[in-house]
């Protein structure tokens, strides 16, 4: 029988913008998931770079995704954020997205929505209003939390991580802006904990 399949949603920091493919933390999430002996399969990663979650849902529908998959992660709006896109579209657009994950896992509970990093912490950020763009992360980040909550999904906060480790030697590849594999590393250990608990959700 197949391994339980893995839907991982997102942009840059899903796909993995500059990092090998192995160290995308979808990737790295299910090697972490198989070492403490849960099976999942490969990740299917429908992530690109610069994807608002209108462009998001767009390949969505491109994709044509059948219900099925054990767990289902969410990472978007950074994009938004970075165009200036306004907050009261993201909600809509966010939980409509939220809405779909639900429906492609069967249930709720197997959803796990990652923190939009903020990207004002990094080097690409010199000479740019950081504290300006934390706040916006944090408005953006506050909707996400706050309707992953209300619909019962699971929510990882990595932002602190991002800003932790800032543009640390090793914590951004070269264009100082996207995380290497090692922050990813980072964040696998706050997701892994809820993915875990999502895949029990297969068995009850």
């Amino acid at each position: 029988m197949a391994d339980p399949a893995f839907l991982a949603l997102g942009d840059s920091y899903t796909i993995g913008e500059g990092v090998p493919d192995e160290g995308r933390w979808p990737v790295q999430l299910v090697a972490r998931l198989r070492e403490s002996g849960v099976a999942l399969g490969a990740p299917r990663i429908v992530a690109t770079t610069g994807w608002t979650t209108d462009e998001l849902s767009a390949a969505m529908d491109a994709a044509a995704l059948q219900p099925g998959y054990a767990l289902v992660t969410l990472l978007i709006g950074v994009n938004n954020q970075y165009r200036g896109r306004p907050a009261t579209e993201y909600r809509e657009q966010f939980l409509a997205l939220l809405q779909r994950a639900a429906e492609l896992s069967g249930d709720v509970r197997r959803v796990v929505v990652v923190s939009i990093p903020d990207w004002g912490a990094t080097a690409f950020a010199e000479g740019r209003d950081r504290a300006a763009i934390g706040r916006e992360i944090d408005t953006f980040n506050a909707i996400a939390r706050d309707e992953t909550l209300r619909m019962h999904a699971r929510w990882v906060d990595v932002t602190a991580a991002s800003r932790e480790a800032g543009a640390k030697p090793g914590m951004l590849v070269d264009d100082g802006l996207h995380p290497s594999a090692a922050q990813y590393a980072e964040w696998v250990k706050r997701i892994l904990p809820e993915a875990q608990a999502a895949l029990r959700e297969l068995h009850h």
